[in-house]
């Protein structure tokens, strides 16, 4: 059967099982947003206002289900736009196939209109991209592109097509969709006997231990390990602390749940991580934002790390032993042989850890932790939260509850604002059937608020909860407690009106200054049909606490009464 390259691409994706894209069309991809017009009853377009805001979308999309993301844009400025986005997803591992096309074959490398090396500028960024100046072998570009994106540890790939190749034609075969699981072992690497010895001395080192603790990281998220993570908690009678990128791995309403570990991590975590004896670290980087300063991290501890990744281990943090492999395969070979330890000295002192150093915030006024509460009362910690990056960011991670994994969306390696919103929209397109709450900063909003307009159009009921402190809050924090109050470039004390710029655009606004203002507005937002923006407006100096200083150790976090 004789296809064109624009028939082959959307006959690739609808094998693969993609059922959404997100985009923004242009001269150079107009063939395939042609042959896409055509199977508009198999494959859902969702027009963003921005390139960006479409390569955010697709990062969300994947993240709420575990599915590949995709999305397309033409040419020249419209795949610089998306680089944002790919790097993003590159930095969490979340797989992501973008979709651009090129100048035809014959003026590439001219400087032709609207032509840009895309592949070259994103190589740094992606797990693999590709140029295909060939149509006969489109097809199996494609299919590489989303096994690639799918396995191992997961990632963006980047696919350019030349406009003339999406217009030639070529023999296409269809090929049935291989189900592969979001995640494997490590390509490359012994699983066999190899691997038995890693969890023989994983083993001896848990027996051996006195003062346990367990380290989630978001590796426990994508290989779907929540329910073996719960089991060798069970066994293994630790405490339990996650990144930001970890949220939801582990029920954050069981005991031993201790909260989030570093910079803005509880006391609890940061306190107990440093006094333990064994530090098991289930698919976690070791990021400098939890560690602190490396060389007094977990002193005290021989570490013990479960990646899939082999480049991980050893890379930040010297490490006494590692198991190589998918988290929910390791954790479950791991159970299977580890009998139940008794370490009720060390869970009592960490429970007295707990009531010494509780989370809290201010009885009166509107703040960030309050609406966060708020939510997860409202929502009965059944919503899909997405956040912006800074302090609202912190505060979504330290007070809402996560029970289940892919429910927190959040730009945790890159910390791209304006991330949130087009998350939000990936994320509610998914998973119609869910509340999805996107908690912004100001200083957040501004940057892709746009896409207020691409959830209005698609009439999406997702919420837009703006923290509006009229700065850049986390900034300012720093600058409050590092630079000498020197409030540079970072006060947003304008015009702008949230409430009417989102009716501008289609969608309701709401604006609350006090708790009870908040609390009616949520409760109607929570009831709309389409999206609703609450303008919520709390007090410039509000400051996220816990803190570690930067280049001091975890130990050492501190809170407003600590100064």
């Amino acid at each position: 059967m004789q296809l064109t390259g624009a028939e082959i691409i959307i006959e690739c994706l609808k094998e693969q099982g993609v059922d959404t894209v997100f985009g923004y069309p242009g001269g150079a991809i107009l063939n395939v947003y042609d042959e896409l017009y055509k199977h508009s009853d198999e494959i859902r377009h969702i027009l963003t206002s921005h390139e960006q805001g479409a390569s955010h979308a697709a990062d969300g999309y994947a993240r709420s289900t575990g599915k590949v993301g995709v999305c397309f844009a033409t040419s020249g400025p419209g795949a610089t736009n998306l680089v944002t986005g790919i790097a993003t997803a590159y930095m969490d591992s979340v797989p992501v196939v973008a979709i651009t096309c090129n100048v035809g074959v014959s003026l590439l490398g001219k400087d032709s209109f609207q032509e840009i090396d895309i592949t070259g500028i994103t190589t740094p960024i992606t797990k693999h991209n590709f140029i295909v100046k060939d149509v006969t072998k489109l097809a199996e570009t494609i299919r590489r592109a989303f096994a690639i994106a799918k396995k191992g540890r997961p990632g963006p790939v980047l696919v350019d097509v030349p406009k003339d190749v999406t217009a030639n034609k070529t023999d296409y075969e269809k090929a049935g969709l291989k189900h592969m699981p979001c995640v494997r072992p490590a390509e490359g690497w012994d699983s066999g006997k190899e691997t038995e010895q890693e969890i023989e001395t994983a083993l001896t080192l848990m027996r051996a231990s006195k003062k346990p603790f367990i380290f989630v990281g978001g590796g426990a998220v994508i290989s779907g390990a929540s329910s073996e993570l719960k089991t060798f908690a069970e066994r293994m009678q630790a405490p339990v602390c996650d990144s930001l990128m970890g949220k939801g791995a582990f029920d954050g309403t069981d005991r031993r749940y201790t909260g989030m570990l570093g910079m803005h991590g509880t006391k609890v975590s940061n306190f107990g991580v440093s006094q333990c004896d064994l530090l098991i670290v289930v698919g976690a980087r070791f990021s400098d934002r939890v560690i602190g300063n490396a060389s007094r991290f977990a002193n005290g501890a021989k570490i013990l790390q479960i990646d899939i990744d082999p480049a991980e281990v050893n890379k930040n943090i010297p490490v006494t032993a590692s198991v190589i492999g998918d988290a929910k395969e390791m954790l479950a070979m791991i159970n299977e042989k580890l009998e139940r330890q008794e370490h009720d000295e060390w869970l009592a002192y960490i429970e007295e850890l707990k009531e010494s150093y509780p989370l809290k915030y201010p009885d009166e006024g509107l703040s960030g932790p309050y609406m966060v509460e708020q939510i997860y009362k409202q929502t009965q910690g059944d919503a899909i939260i997405v956040t912006e990056v800074g302090q609202h960011q912190m505060w979504a991670a330290q007070y809402y509850k996560y029970q289940k994994p892919r429910t927190l969306l959040t730009s945790g390696g890159l910390g791209t604002m304006g991330y949130g919103l087009g998350a939000a929209i990936g994320a509610q397109v998914a998973n119609p059937g869910k509340q999805v709450i996107n908690f912004a900063g100001d200083g957040c909003f501004r940057m892709n608020m746009n896409e207020i307009a691409t959830a209005a159009r698609n009439k999406l009921p997702l919420v837009e909860i703006i923290v509006n402190n009229h700065v850049l809050g986390m900034v300012r924090q720093w600058q409050d407690l590092f630079y000498n109050k020197h409030y540079s470039a970072t006060v947003l004390d304008d015009g702008v009106d949230y409430v009417k710029l989102a009716q501008a655009m289609g969608a309701t606004g709401l604006r609350a200054t006090t708790r009870e203002e908040f609390d009616k507005a949520l409760q109607e937002a929570l009831a709309a049909e389409g999206p609703v923006v609450i303008d919520a407006v709390i007090d410039r100096d509000d400051k996220v606490w816990p803190m570690v200083a930067p280049g001091a150790p975890i130990s050492e976090a501190f809170t407003d009464e600590d100064l």
